[in-house]
């Protein structure tokens, strides 16, 4: 089991209650909560424990997704000293690869991204932005409906592909909503506008890229100790002005996860997912070779029985 691949889940990953077991079994996870709330200027333990709607904002969702992320990892670390082959995040998370790869602290890297998510929220808030899953169509035809409408005029793009069959768009919520009779008439199973009011990995977060590079500028290093996976090209990248270029892009590019995914599975024994377990859901559909999550204290012990 030497020949892994960390990953890690990106926004759809959260819920109330996510870190709680860690927080309240290991004293490292709960000095992490504490020093990142204090970075950031918010409770952490309201944000994750509590019932709230802050949750399912961009704003927070992202730094609570990552931290609980960046806990599971290191209490992993702690116990076992494996170095991957690469880290590889489905979005927001290869923030979190980045910092499990030491390329960037993890307290830099909860600011860091609740900076993203306040910028990708702005740079949305007049445009009527929004998210569609599609279910049961191939990528090239999925491609081809869109390219015909962005010809009409249509503010519409493929966001995330997840799996065969398996697609997330982007772009203006009503010429989003207007696709889906085309998409059904194609044979998508389900075409389904998402309860978002950001538009992620489109064109129409371009205004949040300035800002975000010099964040990314501030608080990267260079102390990758291993390769890092990009979701705008699917390779491996090791050094800070690529992660800059790289992180930049993929605010305004598809992340291409099923693609990733099929580019390291045959040089790998499993993948392991810290915080989370959506992205085990989706490698099912990818990949034979197995995803473990680690989500909790027993599935850690559980994990870490393997090695």
């Amino acid at each position: 089991m030497n020949n892994s691949i960390f990953i890690f889940p990106g926004q759809g990953s959260q819920k109330i209650g996510m870190g709680k077991d860690f927080y309240d079994n290991s004293s490292l996870a709960k000095e992490m909560i504490e020093k990142a709330s204090q970075r950031v200027g918010f409770d952490f333990t309201s944000l994750l424990f509590e019932e709230n709607d802050r949750l399912e904002q961009t704003e927070y969702t992202q730094p609570a997704i990552l931290l609980v992320s960046l806990i599971a990892h290191r209490l992993f670390n702690e116990v076992c000293k494996v170095t991957p082959k690469a880290a590889l995040g489905h979005s927001l998370g290869e923030f979190s690869a980045l910092s499990a790869a030491g390329a960037l602290n993890y307290l830099d890297a909860v600011e860091l991204v609740h900076q993203r998510g306040l910028l990708m929220k702005h740079a949305c808030e007049s445009i009527n932005a929004g998210m569609m899953a599609l279910l049961g169509l191939d990528d090239a035809t999925v491609e081809a409906i869109a390219a015909k409408e962005q010809e009409l005029g249509k503010k519409v793009w493929a966001a995330n592909y997840n799996g065969d069959g398996q697609i997330v768009l982007a772009g203006n919520k009503d010429d989003l909503a207007s696709l889906e009779p085309l998409f059904k008439e194609a044979g998508a199973k389900k075409a389904v506008l998402l309860p978002m009011s950001v538009a992620s990995h489109c064109p129409l977060l371009s205004a949040a890229q300035p800002s975000l590079e010099g964040y990314l500028e501030q608080w990267l290093t260079e102390s990758f100790t291993t390769p890092v996976i990009s979701n705008v090209t699917s390779n491996a990248y090791q050094t800070k002005t690529e992660a800059k270029a790289l992180l930049s892009q993929q605010l305004i590019s598809p992340v291409k996860y099923k693609q990733s995914i099929l580019a390291v599975e045959s040089s790998v024994d499993c993948f392991i997912e810290f915080g989370g377990s959506v992205l085990k859901g989706l490698n099912k559909r990818i990949t034979q070779k197995p995803t473990y999550s680690i989500t909790d204290m027993k599935s850690l012990e559980e994990v870490l029985a393997l090695f």
